[in-house]
């Protein structure tokens, strides 16, 4: 089994860049669509119970969506096996609802600058949990100074043109941090999960699982979609496939290569996200300098974590 892992495509340099790149542009196109959304369907900023529908109702289509995608890949239904099921459940609860659930809790009661750079810490906690809490892998002084590197990046675009803003800090930048917390978890149990689980299965079904649950939650707390356009639709169908396509995509890398090795490039996402709303949003004057210096030290950081397994054998 480990001989498969060693010679799968998944686990070849290039790919593992390209693949992580892709999923985190995917991600990070989705703030930007996410605002989209929430202006077609009338959604206020201050709603939090319509915004957990909406999102429920994103990731139940989402999982449809992935679990199709695998089924018609590996020509053949995809169910999980019933040894499987509370695997799911599981993930289920840190990927999409705890993860969520904290994320729109917090982002309502903290400005979106403050938001964007204490969520670029995922990358340290699931590196913290993958490291020491699961002892899944090695925590060397290149994995850290990298990290440390590319959080750089992040901090500095998105502080382009911008204060911190006000927030609270125990509903604000604590339930932000919660959320990364259940985002680290959810990398590292996918990690152990796909041992014995194909990833496409654990992404659908455990998007679809949490999705319900994001749903009931949002209803019973009084949300509703008031207004529904076709064009709020489409937005609605393209986040659907940014989540199928990108975890589907993510946990198959993670399922083949350490946390950290794939963990590293989420520093994009952020950098992503500034770059689509200046495209679709038309927030601010542009991509400038400081964006391109952001980049570059995220890069930085990437490279480093990524570098020689050579170089990586001889700190460990």
């Amino acid at each position: 089994m480990n001989d498969k892992k060693e010679t799968s495509i998944f686990t070849k340099p290039i790919v593992v860049w390209i693949g992580a790149l892709i999923s985190c542009f995917l991600w990070g196109s989705a703030f930007p669509m996410i605002k989209l959304g929430y202006s077609e369907f009338a959604i206020e900023s201050n709603a939090m119970a319509t915004q957990i529908l909406f999102a429920g109702i994103r990731f139940v289509l989402a999982g449809i969506l992935a679990v199709l995608i695998g089924c018609i890949i590996h020509k053949k239904v995809l169910i999980p096996k019933k040894t499987s099921i509370p695997s799911v459940l599981k993930l289920s609860m840190f990927q999409t609802v705890g993860q969520y659930f904290f994320f729109y809790i917090g982002l309502a009661h903290t400005s979106g600058v403050r938001a964007s750079i204490v969520q670029g810490t995922n990358v340290f906690i699931a590196l913290i949990v993958a490291c020491l809490i699961f002892k899944q892998e090695k925590l060397s002084t290149r994995k850290i100074i990298g990290c440390i590197i590319g959080f750089a990046g992040v901090v500095l675009v998105n502080l382009t043109g911008s204060s911190l803003g006000e927030g609270s800090i125990l509903l604000g930048d604590c339930f932000i941090i919660l959320s990364t917390v259940a985002y680290a978890f959810s990398s590292v149990l996918l990690k152990e999960y796909t041992k014995t689980e194909e990833p496409v299965i654990l992404s659908g079904y455990q998007f679809i699982a949490g999705g319900i649950i994001m749903i009931i939650a949002g209803l019973l707390m009084g949300g509703r979609l008031e207004q529904v356009t076709s064009k709020g639709i489409i937005y609605l169908i393209y986040l659907a496939f940014v989540s199928a396509a990108a975890y589907s995509l993510w946990s198959t890398l993670i399922k083949h290569n350490p946390v950290s090795k794939v963990a590293v490039f989420g520093f994009m996402t952020p950098v992503f996200g500034v770059i689509t709303s200046l495209v679709f949003l038309n927030e601010g004057a542009g991509f400038n300098w400081i964006h391109f210096i952001s980049l570059v030290l995220v890069c930085i950081g990437i490279y480093i974590v990524n570098s020689s397994k050579k170089n990586q054998k001889q700190e460990t």
